[in-house]
Formats: C-alpha cells, sequence, structure tokens
C-alpha cells in the first residue's frame, strides 16, 4: 500500500512539473481560466488603471472595454490616452464614450492624487477597482546605480501608487467593497541581477499591500498582486539606467521570448474575475525557477548564483536588452 503512495506521489508530481513547463501561467490560475469565472462577469464595474498609454495597461484597457467594464484611463501622456479610448470604442460597439473617462496622471505629483480622486467620483460615483499599473523598469549593476536612481525608483513603483491608493481607500471603505490590483512582477518574488533598483521597488509593493489585505477584510477589500514576467512593452525605451539622466532607449524585438500584452491582460482579468490573491505570469524556464524557489529557496538560491553570474557578465560586456 505504501509503495503504491509512493508511486501515486511520484507520477501526480511530475504531471505536476509537465503542466508547469507547459504553461504560461501558475497552476491555480490555469484552473481558473479553464473552470473559473471568465472577464465577462467584470460587466459594469467602475476600473481605474494607470500606466494606461501603452504595454499591459493599454492591453487591459482593451480586454476590460470587451466585457463591459466602465473605465478610467491614466497616464501622463494624454494624447495616448486619447487614442486608446478610440481603439476601445471601435473595437467594442456596446459601450459609449461616456463610458470611458480619460483623467491624465503624474503619480510622481503627490498633492493632485486627491483632487483625481473627486474627479472620478464625481464622474462615475463609485470606484470598483483600482489597478495600480504604472511604473518603470531598470537596468544597471547593482555597483553602479546611484542612490538617485534607487529613490526614484520608489517614489514610481511605490510611493506614487500607495499615495493614489491612500486617497481612494476612504471611498472603498465607505462602499465596503473593492478590490486593488498591483502589477508587481516576477523580479518582485525574487531578486534578478541587473534590476536591483526595479526588484526592490516590486519587493516593497509586497509587503505593503500584503498588509493592506488584511486590514481591508472587515470592508471588503481585496488585493490582486500580479507578478508578470518578461513581457513585449515600452518598458526598456523608458527603463532606468546607472543614473537618472539617462534612459535605456532599447526597443523590443518581435523575436524575443516574451508574454505578448494581449495574453498578460487576459490573465489579469482571471486573476480579478475570480478574485485571486496573487498570480504568476510567465513562460518558462522564468515560471518553473519561480516554483523551484517557492518551494526549495536554498537550492535555488545556489543555482541562482550560477546563472546570475553569466547574467551579470552579459551586463557587464554592455548586453542591455535582457529580460
Amino acid at each position: 500500500m505504501f509503495d503504491l503512495l509512493v508511486v501515486f506521489g511520484v507520477a501526480l508530481l511530475f504531471i505536476q512539473i509537465i503542466r508547469i513547463l507547459l504553461s504560461d501561467c501558475d497552476l491555480h490560475l490555469q484552473w481558473y481560466c479553464k473552470f473559473g469565472e471568465t472577464p465577462a462577469s467584470l460587466k459594469g464595474k467602475v476600473v481605474w488603471i494607470t500606466g494606461a498609454s501603452s504595454g499591459i495597461g493599454e492591453a487591459l484597457a482593451y480586454k476590460l472595454s470587451s466585457v463591459g467594464c466602465k473605465l478610467i484611463l491614466s497616464a501622463r501622456r494624454e494624447d495616448r490616452l486619447k487614442q486608446v479610448k478610440d481603439h476601445c470604442l471601435k473595437q467594442n460597439q456596446g459601450i459609449g464614450t461616456e463610458d470611458i473617462f480619460i483623467l491624465p496622471l503624474d503619480l510622481l505629483d503627490f498633492g493632485s492624487h486627491a483632487n483625481a480622486v473627486e474627479v472620478v467620483l464625481k464622474y462615475f460615483k463609485k470606484i470598483d477597482v483600482l489597478v495600480n499599473n504604472a511604473g518603470r523598469s531598470q537596468r544597471a549593476l547593482w555597483e553602479k546605480t546611484s542612490l538617485e536612481v534607487d529613490k526614484a525608483m520608489l517614489n514610481v513603483n511605490v510611493l506614487g501608487l500607495l499615495s493614489l491608493t491612500k486617497c481612494i481607500l476612504p471611498q472603498m471603505i465607505k462602499q465596503n467593497y473593492g478590490r486593488i490590483v498591483i502589477t508587481s512582477s516576477l523580479a518582485g518574488k525574487l531578486g534578478a541581477p541587473g534590476l536591483g533598483s526595479y526588484s526592490g521597488s516590486k519587493h516593497a509593493l509586497h509587503g505593503w499591500f500584503e498588509a493592506l489585505r488584511i486590514e481591508g477584510y472587515n470592508y471588503n477589500i481585496d488585493v490582486t498582486m500580479v507578478c508578470p514576467g518578461p513581457v513585449f512593452s515600452e518598458a526598456l525605451l523608458h527603463a532606468f539606467t546607472e543614473s537618472g539622466e539617462k534612459t535605456l532607449g532599447v526597443e523590443m524585438k518581435p523575436t524575443e521570448k516574451r508574454m505578448t500584452a494581449e495574453r498578460c491582460a487576459y490573465l489579469m482579468s482571471v486573476a480579478m474575475a475570480n478574485d485571486l490573491d496573487e498570480v504568476w505570469l510567465s513562460g518558462n524556464p522564468e515560471l518553473f525557477f519561480l516554483y523551484l524557489y517557492q518551494y526549495f529557496p536554498t537550492i535555488t538560491r545556489r543555482l541562482g548564483r550560477r546563472i546570475g553570474a553569466k547574467r551579470v557578465k552579459k551586463l557587464q560586456s554592455g548586453m542591455t536588452n535582457l529580460h
């Protein structure tokens, strides 16, 4: 009997490993994609997306508008937001121009956030979901990165999001419901060489918003942490380098092994529809490596040193378009 249980356990583990290797998301989310609520269940929700002018935020706007969500689109580039809105309206005949509200917003202008929330509430009367998607990436070795870049990353990727969330939270408490969605990263789960400041800022988001998840329980306010791996976007164009005076300016090539923004947006919308706490969105080997790190951290750290050493050498040689 014991031997049969061992064989069954090994077989089950083997099947799960195969599922991970063939997937582009964690097993929990994979199950909900097949058997859970579809994004269509979000119809009628008022969703505020920051960083909506390109990449994941833009793709999420298209996906949510296609299922009948009412949207607030925010970013600094108003012209791009107008293009995103126009595309939403052209692709979806069931929504009107009044269902998508454009609100230019600079997350670093902390003093403007309270007024922005008032403007949104005056227009839609409520906010069901806040998608904290805005942020910047970074590519530079730890030893060469200036403290100014570290501060800038925390301001953009953490404090700006916290400021806006703190302004929205009283309304969600008053409503007695709400969901905060955070675009984190696989780099928010484990450190990655060449992304020290970025990885640190994403780790900080997990600490702050996991605390909010617990505190918000009595008000039916929940948090969804979204951890994408490499995704096609403009991230490398605007990424910080070792100093704050210069951006990376690298365009991603179509041949690179990355998830499309559209696929990422779909998986995010499934996570939102099913009230999932945390999801991992990535192909392999990144996804498999994260599973190893989750359950075998000591072994994975040792393996990571070997893999990381090769990455450091590439960065030292001048390669900039690493994931």
